[in-house]
């Protein structure tokens, strides 16, 4: 042989030695030598052939083995690689530097079932998946079985595959926002998404997720609920998007799609949401909505309710068709933005029959339909930091929709000061009457008109508006006499102005009873005065030792007053005038009256006044009280009130006034009670429904009594709570909590319900022959029948006329992330159900919802 053939080959057997002596010593460390080809290009220029690895590979594992000649290297057991920002733990993992491809499995059982998922970890997100191939060189991936979370959700596809860190397509995959599979308390989910075909793209700060033809499984049942396309933005951002709409029927007005609409955030503080109804037989609905937010100033909602209801069918004596509107905005203002000038806005305008004739099905679920009046208010009050005063601005909108009619006050101001004393202290401890005289005095100026909806800021509705100034004086003072007996003196004083007054006269020819508005600037000025006495008094009757009550406490707060006012009917003041009725009768009526700033009371008043307050309690021997003793009101309050005054021509004496309030049973049953009594008879002429109040006194006659009950019921009442945990040892495993076995296998759990029970009964009867009689009984509650399902329902029922009013039946089931509501009004006005399923998840709460709804057509409109 060749002494150089023979050197060259020895030189190659050292180098391929050493070199296996070096990979062999380092197997964690691997990064590709650069090897120079020995070729000439056609520029004749040495190309310089690019590592593979871009940075340092590190492994480790329990088991490593290295194949030289095949360029492999194979890790066994708590394998781990590391490479750039991406880290892989598996239970096998092999590294191919000939394909560049790094491939992971997880841990296998005897039959070959993945029990130990391949774990990847890439820029702070965690994958999991069954198989993992990556390609170092163009970062590509190709995943198994892999679960992946996103926002409130997870993704488990069948096949991923991994273009670059921004997009990836899936095949087979399934989308869910339950938190028990995500959590892996379940190994099913309750619900999930399932997709052909997704493809997911990532940015710098959100994601979204695209599918083809995707389809809901409820509990691993497909449903019916199918939808061409989804497009699911994963953010922390809000997003624009379509908002999916409800679908069903109505027999008053037909097919419909409820909320469909467009959701777009405008900048940081305000989003925008479109909503429209849209009915088979010509009604429809636009609600649009903005919401507004400044963190530690304010934040607020205007919405609106515009649209056209159409029944019947055109041409024939059924046919309807009415416009509706309905305005509302709600702003409120942070306590921390400025303590001394605050804002508030409570506005809800609609037009008069909107509740009756609107296509919005909600109005009728909540009850709104059933409103009979509805107020707005706007207030601006302002504050200050030296000067005791408070300055309070409002506007306010007031509706009857059984008159028609709204009250409107525009602007009303209020100036109040505060509290004050007249006198000062001499000793830094106020006594004596002088010391004590406090001051309260306001100024309340009102602009107030009532007009129908037609004449709303119209030349009709400004002439008919009022304006007036009202100004009030109250001091008090009080002391103390011998030592039990509280003594205060009061005052106060009434100044009013007015732009309107009011002349009254009969017209013979129309056979009325005119009441003419002047535009005419009057004023007025009252006052008052009264002084009382108040004590307290207090008794116990004592029982025997073996008696089971041990003392009956009485407390007595008697209070004697008198109240003192002059004539202002008197012809002095000009406030009364006379006119002739229909019997040529002079009648007086007052100038001011049906005005803004009230009516002065005509006749002297020189009233002596009574009240007796009481206060009963019981105390009684108690097993389950760790004192011994509990106490039981009888009465925790019965007032008996009237006046006598002298200066009063006939009937000095008042009605007689009885009210009470006690509970019993632990406080759970409540009684309130009022009786009114007229001392004087009353005489009936035959034939006549009006009686006589006569002279005659001390028959005391019922005019009026009340009776409240309301005794709430629960299941915390009967019984004490069972530990289920300590009786029943076994946990069980359906949606693993609440619920514990027995030894046969029987499930136990609470099943906790509520029933508020409420009665009322009330007559009166005044002067008038017939009585009026209101009597009711009224249910609500709730009973869980497991810990899922939860039903409530309320119910009135009208004793006089035997009919049930209002009734809801209700049924709720959590499924934990979605729920299924159903709510049914069996009868009435609108009967009508209601039912819903829809997911909880913010993504997917305006998404992933179906409702069917029936309604029965109501009454006619107002």
């Amino acid at each position: 042989m060749d002494k150089t053939v023979f050197k060259n080959i020895l030189q190659i057997l050292i180098i391929l030695i050493f070199n296996s002596f070096l990979a062999q010593q380092t197997p964690k460390k691997l990064k590709e030598t650069a090897v120079i080809k020995d070729t000439i290009s056609k520029r004749d220029t040495i190309v310089v052939k690019k590592e593979a690895l871009d940075d340092v590979l590190d492994t480790k594992a329990d088991d490593q083995r290295r194949d030289v000649p095949k360029k492999m290297i194979y890790l066994n057991k708590n394998a781990q690689v590391k490479y750039q920002d991406m880290q892989i733990d598996a239970d096998y993992i092999s590294i191919d530097e000939t394909r560049n491809l790094i491939f992971a499995r997880g841990k296998q059982d005897s039959l070959g079932k993945i029990i130990e998922p391949v774990i990847t970890t890439q820029a702070g997100k965690k994958y999991e998946t069954n198989e993992f191939s990556y390609n170092y060189k163009t970062k590509q991936a190709i995943a198994y079985n892999a679960r992946t979370e996103e926002s409130q959700g997870i993704i488990v596809a069948e096949k991923t595959k991994k273009y670059n860190d921004s997009v990836f397509f899936m095949r087979r995959g399934l989308f869910t926002t339950d938190d028990y599979f995500i959590k892996k308390k379940d190994t099913v989910a309750d619900y999930h998404l399932l997709a052909p075909h997704i493809k997911m793209v990532k940015g710098k700060n959100s994601s979204s997720v695209i599918t083809g033809p995707v389809q809901m499984y409820i509990e691993q049942v497909p449903t019916p609920l199918i939808m061409p396309f989804a497009i699911l933005p994963f953010s922390d951002k809000r997003s624009a998007g379509i908002l999916i709409p409800s679908f069903g029927e109505r027999e008053d007005v037909g097919f419909f799609l409820n909320g469909i609409g467009y959701y777009q955030p405008i900048g940081e503080h305000f989003d925008l949401k479109v909503l429209a109804d849209i009915y088979t037989k010509g009604s429809w609905n636009l609600r649009p909505e903005m919401n507004y937010l400044k963190k530690y100033r304010y934040s607020g909602n205007f919405a609106a309710d515009i649209g056209t209801t159409v029944r019947g069918i055109k041409g024939l004596d059924n046919y309807s068709k009415t416009g509706t509107y309905r305005i509302a905005w709600r702003h409120s203002q942070d306590a921390k933005a400025n303590p001394f000038l605050t804002f508030s806005a409570s506005v809800d305008v609609t037009s008069q029959t909107f509740y009756n004739n609107t296509v919005n099905n909600n109005y009728i679920m909540n009850e709104s339909v059933l409103r009979t009046q509805q107020n707005s208010t706007l207030t601006l009050t302002k504050r200050f930091l030296k000067l005791p005063a408070t300055i309070t601005g409002t506007a306010s909108y007031s509706q009857n929709f059984a008159t028609g009619l709204a009250d409107l006050r525009l602007p009303q101001m209020n100036v109040a000061i505060n509290q004050f004393y007249l006198f000062g202290s001499k000793t830094g401890t106020r006594t004596g009457l002088l010391e004590n005289i406090t001051v309260n005095t306001g100024l309340n100026l009102t602009n107030f008109v009532s007009t129908g909806e037609g004449e709303l800021f119209t030349k009709a509705m400004w002439d008919k508006m009022q304006t007036g100034i009202k100004n009030n004086i109250t001091l008090g003072t009080n002391t103390t006499i011998a030592k039990y007996f509280t003594f205060s003196l009061g005052a106060n004083i009434d100044n009013a102005l007015t732009t309107k007054t009011l002349t009254k006269f009969y017209d013979p020819i129309e056979n009325v009873v005119v009441d003419q508005v002047n535009k005419k600037i009057a004023a007025y000025s009252t006052f008052s005065t009264t002084a009382s006495l108040q004590t307290q008094l207090y008794g116990q009757a004592n029982f025997k030792k073996g008696s089971s009550i041990e003392a009956i406490r009485h407390m007595m707060t008697p209070s004697i007053g008198f109240t003192y006012s002059p004539d202002f009917g008197g012809s002095g003041f000009g406030y009364f005038r006379n006119y002739y009725d229909a019997n040529g009768a002079l009648t007086p009526y007052s100038i001011f009256d049906n005005g803004i700033v009230g009516s002065p009371t005509s006749g002297m008043v020189g009233a002596l006044g009574f009240n007796i307050g009481n206060n009963v309690e019981m105390k009684v021997k108690s097993k389950t009280d760790s004192t011994g003793v509990k106490k039981i009101k009888i009465f925790e309050s019965l007032n008996l009130s009237g006046n006598y005054n002298f200066a009063a021509k006939t009937h000095p004496w008042s009605v007689i006034d009885i009210r009470g309030q006690s509970s019993f049973f632990d406080n759970k049953l409540s009684v309130n009670t009022s009786l009114t009594l007229d001392p004087y008879k009353i005489l009936f002429i035959p034939g006549e429904e009006q009686g006589i109040r006569t002279e005659d006194f001390g028959h005391f006659s019922v005019q009026g009594f009340n009776v409240q009950l309301s005794y709430p019921l629960s299941s915390e009442l009967f019984g004490e709570k069972t530990d289920y945990a300590k009786k029943y040892g076994s946990k069980g495993e359906i949606r693993n909590e609440n619920y514990y076995f027995d030894d046969d296998n029987y499930a136990h759990f609470d099943q906790a319900w509520t029933l508020n029970v409420n009665a009322n009964y009330a007559y009166s009867r005044g002067v008038t022959r017939t009585s009026n009689k209101i009597a009711s009984i009224g249910l609500d509650g709730s009973i869980k029948l497991t810990p899922y399902w939860n039903i409530t329902g309320s119910t009135h029922y009208d004793v006089v006329t035997k009919d049930l009013a209002y009734t809801r039946i209700g049924f709720s089931r959590d499924q934990r992330s979605f729920t299924i509501n159903f709510n049914w009004v069996p009868f009435g006005q609108y009967k009508v159900y209601d039912f819903f399923i829809g997911i909880k998840a913010n993504i997917l709460s305006d998404a992933l919802k179906y409702k069917d709804r029936s309604f029965t057509q109501p009454n006619p409109p107002f």
